[in-house]
């Protein structure tokens, strides 16, 4: 009996590439469709008060959603309403001052047509995203932006695939369009995004990971290696400081300068810390973004940082596993 395999993975990979060629046709479509009507609705969505409500039934309310969400976290506050339940009440959600964003690829669902004559009342600003310019959506809009397709890319050509593609392409260029306009930085962006990576290497600093107060290392100038050793078992930061007796930093020692020391047999019952510490060592102040000490670990090759305060007083210890624990890379 011959194997079909070969020949059944050759066709599953030409579907596949079926679509991927007929939605990046879509997708280079739609570069002509960024015109005027493009540049009025990013005005109207940039000059609005209140927030920008998105809906869409089915797979639309899905690529809604979507839409709504990349509004919110690059600047412009969006929420998605469901149509369905804003004609039973959720329309109350939408204020005077909201523009409603409505997706529909044939501009007729009725769940959105619906609510249309209360958004009419309220004298709210609509954009709608459709693929036929004549539906009774596209009229009813105070925009409206092209999204139509020549065919799905479902083999069937009943799956919504390309027009969701459309539409979701748009969305994200009205977003990418405001976030310019609105001069929002990466900052701003990690201010949206305090839990993720971005946000931590944004707003992360120091303080809020170092070791402080009765769990920072330290000795003073003329203690015994054999108690500044004692002192680095205790605290397990691998690190001590050093300091004078006014309380500033004289230097560090760390398990690097523990191997130099025997290394040259120093006596721990007789040699003096001052004798065998790192002086000058790398210091950063608390307000520093834990990002920024990182780099300099890794610049230096050093595992661990010492914080001070601007009197020269260390104040905390970072070491690197700190900030891999918070996240940041």
């Amino acid at each position: 009996m011959p194997i079909l395999y070969p020949t059944m993975s050759e066709q599953l990979i030409k579907v596949g590439q079926n679509v991927i060629e007929i939605e990046a046709a879509v997708i280079a479509s739609l570069h002509s469709r960024i015109d005027h009507n493009f540049a009025k609705a990013c005005e109207l969505l940039y000059a609005c008060e209140g927030r920008i409500a998105v809906t869409g039934m089915g797979k639309s309310g899905h690529i809604s959603r979507k839409i709504a969400a990349t509004f919110a976290s690059t600047g412009s506050p969006a929420f998605f309403i469901h149509p369905s339940e804003a004609k039973h009440g959720d329309i109350g959600m939408i204020m005077g001052k909201d523009v409603v964003m409505a997706l529909s690829n044939s501009g007729e669902s009725e769940e959105i047509l619906a609510i249309l004559p209360v958004i009419k009342r309220l004298g709210i600003s609509l954009i709608a995203l459709t693929g036929n310019p004549k539906s009774t959506l596209a009229r009813a809009a105070t925009i409206h932006i092209d999204v139509s397709v020549d065919k799905e890319a479902c083999p069937l050509g009943l799956a919504p695939t390309s027009s969701t593609t459309a539409a979701l392409v748009m969305g994200d260029a009205l977003a990418m369009a405001l976030l310019d306009k609105r001069g929002f930085t990466e900052k701003d962006f990690a201010l949206s995004h305090p839990g993720g990576t971005l946000g931590k290497r944004l707003l992360l600093s120091v303080d809020s990971i170092m070791h402080k107060n009765e769990n920072v290392p330290a000795v003073t100038l003329g203690t015994l290696l054999k108690d500044a050793l004692l002192e680095m078992t205790q605290k397990k930061l691998g690190i001590t400081t050093i300091v004078s007796a006014d309380g500033k930093l004289s230097g560090i020692f760390t398990d690097g300068d523990v191997r130099r020391a025997f290394d040259r047999n120093s006596d721990v019952h007789t040699t003096r810390i001052d004798e065998v510490m790192t002086k000058k060592p790398k210091v950063i102040p608390a307000d520093m973004l834990a990002a920024e000490a990182l780099h300099i670990m890794e610049s230096h090759k050093i595992t661990s940082l010492v914080v001070v305060d601007p009197a020269e007083r260390p104040v905390g210890i970072v070491h690197i596993h700190d900030i891999l624990r918070a996240g940041i890379v």
